[in-house]
């Protein structure tokens, strides 16, 4: 696969979440009005104001640049899987996962540096009951976190901490049944349930430190109730990358169906609150996304593509 010339390929096509955590967003975006004659930018003010921008500009652009957070990365990347659209990001949210990982910048003058170099890399998604997942979904700790953050007004990361230390005190462990390639793994009660894509739930928090977006393989991370006196153990493993040396976690690899039944539906898909009505089932999807290279890409680069 090739991309078009960088003389002949459409302008990238910002679009542009103004409700994202970091502020002020309007001030950060129009660092780029001087490249203005180099790209398109439209406000979304909804996911479906989002994909109806798409639809409508799908045949327009090669590239499009979600200018938000994890939510707004998502929203974007759910149009552009098994296309060959490209997908960008202009990270303005809270805890910009996906970004992070990628090595993405709030630099709209290094983002038009990588897109003129014309590189991608076809990552993975997974597949969480029909809906897709680029960082980690799970049921537990962080989705809980996730439901009581999207019903606060206040966004940014010290509001996030305060939820996260709040849902904590009061976490109690849930039952869950496992399944994976058709075998029962695990039936017991745990504190968290997370299968990743990439390595983080934003903020530099490594809940997979060995996690690729490009191996076809599904990380699933399960940590066992532990008294809560260790939770600053906890923290303090995930932001150094250590989170399997605690004996209260459990980690497995699997390219296989994964299916995790429990009486908690509250769950997550990259920090968004859903439903699952008390079943989930996890596939992976090999290299069904294509994402601008940047120079901060922390992945191997087993397969990039340069446009000729």
């Amino acid at each position: 696969m090739k991309m078009p010339a960088a003389e002949n390929r459409s302008k990238p096509l910002f679009i542009i979440n103004p409700d994202s955590g970091v502020t002020p967003v309007n001030y950060i975006v129009s660092l780029g009005l001087d490249l203005r004659r180099d790209l398109d930018a439209i406000k979304s003010l909804s996911k479906a104001d989002t994909e109806s921008i798409i639809g409508q500009h799908f045949d327009k652009h090669d590239i499009f640049i979600a200018a938000g957070g994890d939510g707004t990365v998502h929203s974007v990347a759910t149009k552009l899987v098994e296309t060959e659209k490209i997908l960008g990001v202009l990270p303005l949210g809270s805890g910009n996962g996906f970004a992070r990982e990628f090595g993405f910048k709030i630099n709209v003058n290094t983002l038009m540096s990588n897109i003129r170099k014309s590189e991608v890399m076809p990552i993975d998604v997974i597949d969480v009951n029909g809906h897709m997942c680029l960082n980690v979904a799970g049921i537990g700790l962080d989705s809980f976190v996730a439901h009581s953050f999207n019903d606060l007004k206040l966004r940014g990361f010290f509001p996030y901490v305060y939820l996260t230390l709040k849902t904590f005190i009061q976490l109690r462990p849930f039952p869950v049944t496992i399944w994976c390639g058709g075998e029962k793994i695990l039936s017991e009660n745990l504190f968290v349930v997370t299968v990743a894509n990439t390595r983080q739930f934003g903020n530099n928090a490594f809940i997979a430190p060995d996690a690729r977006p490009n191996d076809g393989i599904i990380d699933l991370i399960l940590i066992k109730p532990f008294p809560k006196i260790f939770g600053p153990v906890f923290v303090i493993r995930l932001f150094t990358k250590r989170i399997y040396n605690s004996k209260y976690v459990e980690h497995i690899k699997t390219d296989k169906e994964i299916i995790i039944e429990s009486d908690e539906t509250r769950m997550h898909i990259d920090g968004e609150p859903v439903n699952s009505e008390g079943r989930v089932t996890v596939r992976i999807k090999r290299e069904v996304l294509k994402v601008l290279k940047t120079q901060g890409n922390k992945f191997i680069p087993h397969k990039f593509i340069k446009g000729s």
